[in-house]
C-alpha cells in the first residue's frame, strides 16, 4: 500500500500533553485532517508547526457526528483515524506499506499497546480498532461514550501495535471518565438485555464488575508484572467500573440523569 494514498484523521481537544508526540510520527502524511473542538490551551499553537495540517473547528456533539465531519474533508482513498495521544511505529508503517495493491482488505484492524506514563504495558483491555479503512466503504455510528466504525467491504487485521500514550493530567481523566460513564448508563439501560455484550450484562449487575476488571487486569492480563504501572492502569481501570457502578445506581434507584457528551 502506498502512504501517499493515506491521510491521518484526529480529533482534538485540549490535547496540549499529546498532539506534538502524535504529529511528529506522521510526518511521512502529505496531509492530516485535524478536526479541533475549540481547544483552548496550546493545542492549536502546537498543530500550527506542522505544514502539512489542515485544520478545522467544529462545535462537539457526538463522536460519530466529529468524525463523520472529519471524513467528509478527508480527499485521499484510505483513512487513517486517530486520536490525539496515539503513537505510530516503523514497523506498523512498514506492514502498511507492505500489504500486496491486488490483495487489500477495505479495513484493517490494528491493536494497542496502552501505555502510563510512556511505558508500553504487557497487556491491556483494549481491543483491535478498525483504524485504517477505505472512505468510500465507512460510516461512523454512536456506541455509548464511544463510536463505531460500519464498514461495507471486508477487514482484515495487522500484526504491529499503535501506541496509545495519553498523559493528560489525572483530573483530566476523571473528568472525562465521568461523562462517558453516563452515556454508557443510557447505553445500557436502553438496550434490551439480550442484545447486550456479556460485559455489559456484567455490568447491568452492578456490584461485581468492577473487582472483576481488577482482577483482569492484573492477573489475567498480567498487569502486575508492569509493575506500578500496572497497578495504575488496574486502578483507573476499577475505578472507572465503579463510577459506571454509581451511575446505575443513581439511576435505577433515585433519578434518571441526563446524558452528557464529552469531548475527550
Amino acid at each position: 500500500m502506498d502512504l501517499a494514498t493515506i491521510t491521518p484523521l484526529i480529533l482534538t481537544y485540549n490535547e496540549e500533553p499529546n498532539i506534538d508526540r502524535t504529529l511528529s510520527k506522521l510526518t511521512w502524511a502529505k496531509e492530516i485532517i485535524v478536526i479541533d473542538s475549540f481547544s483552548s490551551d496550546k493545542t492549536l499553537e502546537i498543530i500550527e508547526n506542522y505544514s502539512n495540517v489542515k485544520l478545522y473547528q467544529r462545535k462537539f456533539d457526538t463522536h460519530a457526528q466529529q468524525w463523520n465531519y472529519g471524513l467528509q474533508q478527508v480527499n485521499s482513498q484510505w483513512v487513517l483515524s486517530m486520536d490525539a495521544d496515539y503513537c505510530l511505529t516503523e514497523d506498523l508503517l512498514d506492514e502498511i506499506k507492505n500489504q500486496k495493491s491486488n490483495s487489500l482488505a477495505d479495513g484493517y484492524f490494528i491493536p494497542f499497546k496502552y501505555c502510563v506514563f510512556g511505558k508500553p504495558l504487557t497487556q491491556t483491555i483494549l481491543p483491535p480498532r478498525q483504524c485504517l479503512f477505505l472512505k468510500h466503504q465507512a460510516i461512523y455510528i454512536d456506541d455509548g461514550h464511544t463510536q463505531l466504525l460500519e464498514n461495507k467491504g471486508q477487514t482484515s487485521y495487522l500484526n504491529y501495535p499503535i501506541y496509545h500514550d495519553d498523559r493528560k493530567p489525572l483530573s483530566r481523566w476523571l473528568w472525562a471518565q465521568d461523562r462517558y460513564m453516563v452515556l454508557e448508563v443510557e447505553k445500557i439501560l436502553k438496550t434490551p438485555t439480550n442484545e447486550l455484550s456479556i460485559g455489559d450484562k456484567i455490568r447491568k449487575q452492578i456490584i461485581i464488575a468492577p473487582f472483576i476488571i481488577l482482577i483482569y487486569c492484573l492477573i489475567v492480563k498480567g498487569g502486575i508484572f508492569d509493575g506500578w504501572h500496572g497497578w495504575y492502569y488496574a486502578f483507573q481501570r476499577m475505578f472507572a467500573e465503579i463510577l459506571l457502578s454509581l451511575r446505575l445506581i443513581e439511576s435505577r434507584y433515585f433519578h434518571t440523569p441526563s446524558p452528557q457528551n464529552s469531548k475527550d
